[in-house]
């Protein structure tokens, strides 16, 4: 009788041990499957304005979507420049230093900070108008590289047909732009061509820096009927000083980006900054999940836009909006 207490003793025992380890067995299986299974993504913002506080916001969801959850499955790596050149290449420095899997650049300077810090981690562009001109791809239909992306390129056509309308006695159009930045320069060159196409003459006012914003609009306003406004980071980091020196003279902007025309512009036709920042993590996802690969896949570009509407501003500047635009029109909160 003792034996067989005994040995149903040392059974049970081993039973325990046995469970035990087995328990631990599983919990460092299921311990090292999720360390497999998390992801990296790095994020460079250039500054923070509402546009690109729209796309970082849409990153995120459009990650999701893909079935990528910070403290889940992804660690997400932020930084902002603040509109500081000098921090962009260490903060890339830093992201690449945290094994990114994947780079994300919003804005074009901080991505091209990115591109110069790596040619081998995948890079995706969020709100670059044009990669090719901005030197970050060879073609914007075939990469090649280590990037793709989403463009902001926005419908300046659909942009100044409506400003048009708006505006029929308005002749002279001012772009303000930053000097600084490649993209902005090519939108105000397509301004320029396609403001002749409808009788506008189109004087352009590039500055180096945000110190100028303020003279320049003080310049322009005595010289222009309405103010155009491209994608441009530094203007839409002073929008307040534009909207505040345009409104003294009583001159109508007509911005390309929705949250600009939110901050005081009249109107736009223009891309959902949310939808650019959603469509860039999707493109992130499906990087990570090895679906595809930047030097093949071809920089997305929008081909549709909302008009966008600002009744507050307009009844403040006297300019009566035809009903059938704000019939189709999304109104500013």
């Amino acid at each position: 009788m003792k034996n067989r207490g005994l040995i149903a003793l040392v059974l049970i025992i081993l039973g325990v041990l046995a469970s035990q380890f087995i328990t631990g067995k599983q919990e460092m299986s299921q311990e090292k499957e999720t360390t497999v299974q998390m992801k990296t993504v790095g994020v460079l913002q250039y500054v923070s304005h509402p546009a690109l506080d729209e796309i970082y916001r849409g990153v995120q969801d459009g990650l999701k979507e893909k079935g990528y959850e910070e403290n889940k499955n992804l660690k997400l790596v932020f930084q902002n420049g603040q509109a500081d050149q000098s921090k962009l290449a260490t903060m890339s420095q830093q992201l690449l230093e945290k094994d990114s899997d994947v780079l994300v650049g919003i804005a074009t300077p901080a991505a091209q900070a990115l591109a110069n810090t790596t040619k081998e981690v995948p890079l995706v562009l969020g709100a670059v108008t044009d990669p090719k001109a901005a030197h970050l791809v060879m073609d914007n239909e075939k990469p090649g590289g280590n990037i793709t992306g989403v463009s902001d390129q926005s419908p300046v056509d659909a942009q100044l047909d409506l400003a048009v309308e708006l505006l029929p006695k308005a002749k002279t159009i001012g772009v303000l732009y930053s000097s600084a930045e490649d993209n902005s320069a090519y939108q105000a060159k397509r301004v320029e061509e396609e403001g002749k196409k409808r009788g506008l003459t189109v004087k352009t006012y590039p500055v180096p820096s945000s110190n100028q914003i303020a003279q320049m609009v003080q310049v322009m306003t005595s010289e222009v009927d309405m103010i155009y406004l491209p994608t441009d980071n530094v203007i839409a980091n002073a929008m307040e000083m534009v909207v505040d020196g345009a409104n003294k003279k009583s001159i109508p902007i007509i911005p390309s980006v929705d949250t600009m025309v939110e901050q005081g512009g009249l109107a736009t036709v223009g891309i959902n900054q949310y939808e650019i920042g959603r469509q860039t993590g999707k493109m992130v996802g499906d990087i990570l999940d090895g679906k595809s690969k930047p030097e093949s896949t071809p920089i997305y570009t929008f081909t549709t836009g909302d008009v966008i509407v600002n009744e507050q501003q307009a009844e403040k500047l006297g300019v009566t909006i035809p009903k059938d635009v704000l019939e189709k029109a999304k109104k500013t909160k």
